[in-house]
C-alpha cells in the first residue's frame, strides 16, 4: 500500500464551536513523506502533527505553536486517519476546526467528493510492540500489540439514558463510515450553561451536539444509534490517535478515558521506542501476528 493524500485542494466554511465564528478551512494535497500540517493563515504559523504541540486536552484536542493555537482537531483528524491519508495541509483563518454537526460524518463527505489519491513512496504504520497503559482516577487506556486495528471502549455514566456502553470497532474504511463517523458530541446542559458562562461553547446547540438534561435527550430528532456516546468516544481517540503520526496497528482500550489520558497514552508510548516500531505497512501484518503470538505468552 501506498502513502496517500487528496486528488485536489477543497473549502468548506463553518463554526467553531466553542467561540461560534466563522472559520475558513481548505485542505491541500502534500507530497510524500510530509505528513499532515495546519496552517493558520491569518498568522503565517504552521504547526506539525505530534504530541509536541499538544497544549490543551480539557474539553477538545487543542495544539499550539508560538502562541498561535488551533482547537477541536479530534473530528476532522479521526476522518482523516480513517480513511488512511498521510500527507495534508489543513489551512485555517481562525483558532477552531468548523464543528459541523458534531460528528466527523461531514468531513468523511469531504473526502469522499474531493477523492484519495495514492502516492508514490510506501506508506509506513507504526506497530505496537509491548503492551502501553495509563491509569488516573479509575479511568483506564492503553495500546497493546494485534494483528488488526482495534478500538474497544467502555463507559459508563450515572443518566437513565447513557449508563453502561461498549462498543468494539474492528477497522475499515466503510465500517468507520457506517458505525463510528455519524457518532455526534455530546454534553449535559449544567455543563453547557457553565462553559457559557466562561465564554466557551457559544457555537453550540442542538444542531451540533446532543444535549441532556438530568433525565432525558433534549434534541427533538433523538439517536442516531443506540449508544451513540460511546461510538462518538471512539471516533475522538481515533482522532487523538492520529497525532502519532501514521497508522497505528493494535488494539486501542479504554475504559472512561478523554482527551487527557488519550495524549497521556501518546506521550507515554514514545518516550521507549521499544514499545513501537515504524514499518512499512506492506510488512506489517505480518510483524504484528508474530508479536501478537508473543505477547499471548508473555
Amino acid at each position: 500500500m501506498k502513502q496517500r493524500t487528496i486528488k485536489k485542494s477543497v473549502e468548506i466554511i463553518g463554526i467553531g464551536l466553542h467561540k461560534g465564528v466563522p472559520v475558513n478551512m481548505r485542505l491541500e494535497p502534500l507530497d510524500c513523506d510530509m505528513g499532515i500540517v495546519f496552517y493558520r493563515s491569518d498568522e503565517a504559523v504552521s504547526i506539525p502533527l505530534t504530541p509536541d504541540y499538544v497544549i490543551d486536552t480539557k474539553m477538545a484536542t487543542v495544539i499550539g505553536k508560538n502562541n498561535v493555537v488551533i482547537s477541536t482537531i479530534e473530528h476532522l483528524l479521526s476522518a482523516i486517519y480513517a480513511y488512511g491519508i498521510d500527507n495534508l495541509r489543513i489551512v485555517l483563518d481562525n483558532d477552531e476546526i468548523p464543528i459541523l454537526d458534531g460528528s466527523s460524518s461531514g468531513f468523511c463527505m469531504l473526502l469522499d467528493e474531493v477523492g484519495i489519491k495514492e502516492q508514490e513512496k510506501s506508506k509506513k504504520a507504526l506497530l505496537i510492540k509491548k503492551k502501553v497503559s495509563i491509569e488516573v482516577d479509575n479511568k483506564k487506556v492503553s495500546l497493546s500489540p494485534s494483528n488488526h486495528i482495534v478500538y474497544d471502549f467502555s463507559i459508563d455514566f450515572d443518566h437513565p439514558i447513557i449508563g453502561q456502553q461498549n462498543f468494539k470497532f474492528d477497522y475499515s474504511i466503510q465500517e468507520y463510515k457506517e458505525n463510528i463517523s455519524r457518532a455526534r458530541t455530546f454534553g449535559f446542559l449544567h455543563e453547557v450553561q457553565y462553559l457559557r458562562s466562561i465564554g466557551l461553547a457559544l457555537g453550540g446547540s442542538l444542531d451540533n451536539a446532543i444535549v441532556l438534561d438530568d433525565q432525558k435527550i433534549l434534541n427533538p430528532d433523538g439517536l442516531r444509534y443506540d449508544d451513540e456516546f460511546v461510538r462518538h468516544k471512539i471516533l475522538d481517540a481515533i482522532g487523538d490517535m492520529a497525532l502519532l503520526g501514521y497508522t497505528v496497528i493494535g488494539t486501542y482500550n479504554a475504559y472512561a478515558s478523554s482527551h487527557h489520558l488519550n495524549h497521556l497514552l501518546t506521550k507515554k508510548l514514545l518516550e521507549d521506542k521499544a514499545n513501537y516500531e515504524i514499518v512499512d505497512l506492506e510488512l506489517a501484518e505480518q510483524k504484528a501476528q508474530t508479536l501478537q503470538k508473543a505477547y499471548a505468552y508473555a
